[in-house]
């Protein structure tokens, strides 16, 4: 058995990139096809054969967040950014850093700036020792702006906005699946995945907080918000299964298998590659 989704969340050429930088950092990776469309904006960005720069004279959040509106705005009317969400996101590389500046969510994939995550673990205490655990899986709505229709984990969601993980873990396993606080506080730290990959709308550079909530026999998770269609309770063998056939999202695969690692119910050897993603993809 192979897990693709382990070389999906390294796929990455920075030959076909450059990089995006703010003072003497980079932030974030453009497509070298897409630089030619931020041409347009001289004041803007300060374009090379080795970086996509952002323009010096925006040396302050508030400049670099009003400069790059109209840019986000006009790439979207171009369909370049997809998925709008009508929501503010921070451009920095460490969850707690300062914002360097304000973009529409759905524009961090074009510029590939560093994103935050949440994926919750929700499972059922094995009754017997040397039993695997069974977890709780969710397909995604048809309607959701990212893998429509796939498989994830009981709870998951990007980190906004002035929210931290915590409260983020507890705002998705209430939307996603109705786990009340009172439960989605039990849960407990995983590992934390770095992921850096080429994708559709750009570049996908994230930083996933993985957790393991244990949950009651007798709870049936059950979605508040629409984007979950279904959530099943499935065995560590059958988990196993569906992330071998690429059926759920890379990233509820990663977070899954960090989990089944943990628990035994699946080893090292068989996830060649898995260790690496627990480290930054700069190192």
């Amino acid at each position: 058995m192979s897990f693709a989704c382990i070389a999906a969340a390294r796929r990455f050429d920075d030959r076909a990139h450059l990089p995006l930088v703010i003072g003497s950092q980079r932030y974030g990776w453009v497509r070298r096809s897409d630089v030619e469309s931020l041409c347009r904006w001289p004041d803007v960005f300060e374009i090379s054969s080795l970086a996509v720069r952002i323009h010096p004279r925006h040396d302050t959040c508030e400049a670099r967040t009003a400069a790059l509106a109209p840019v986000v705005e006009t790439l979207a009317a171009e369909g370049r950014i997809t998925g709008w969400r009508n929501e503010r996101y921070a451009i920095r590389q460490r969850l707690y850093d300062a914002p360097l500046a304000w973009i529409e969510r759905a524009a961090s994939r074009f510029f590939g700036t560093r994103t935050f995550a949440v994926h919750v673990n929700g499972f059922v205490p094995a009754r017997f020792v040397g039993e695997a655990p069974k977890m709780w899986i969710a397909r995604r709505s048809v309607l959701k702006a990212t893998d429509p229709g796939c498989l994830d984990n009981a709870a998951a969601g990007g980190i906004g906005n002035g929210i931290g993980v915590g409260d983020t873990l507890v705002k998705e396993c209430w939307e996603e699946a109705g786990i009340p606080a009172h439960l989605a506080n039990e849960a407990r730290p995983g590992r934390t995945l770095h992921i850096l990959a080429e994708i559709p709308e750009g570049v996908q550079s994230e930083q996933i907080f993985v957790y393991d909530l244990a949950l009651p026999r007798g709870f049936v998770p059950v979605n508040q918000d629409g984007e979950a269609s279904a959530h099943w309770l499935c065995s560590a063998g059958d988990v196993r299964d569906v992330i071998a056939r690429g059926k759920m999202t890379v990233d509820a695969s990663l977070a899954s298998l960090d989990f089944l690692l943990r628990e035994g119910a699946i080893r090292v050897k068989d996830c060649p590659g898995i260790e690496a993603l627990f480290k930054p993809a700069e190192e």
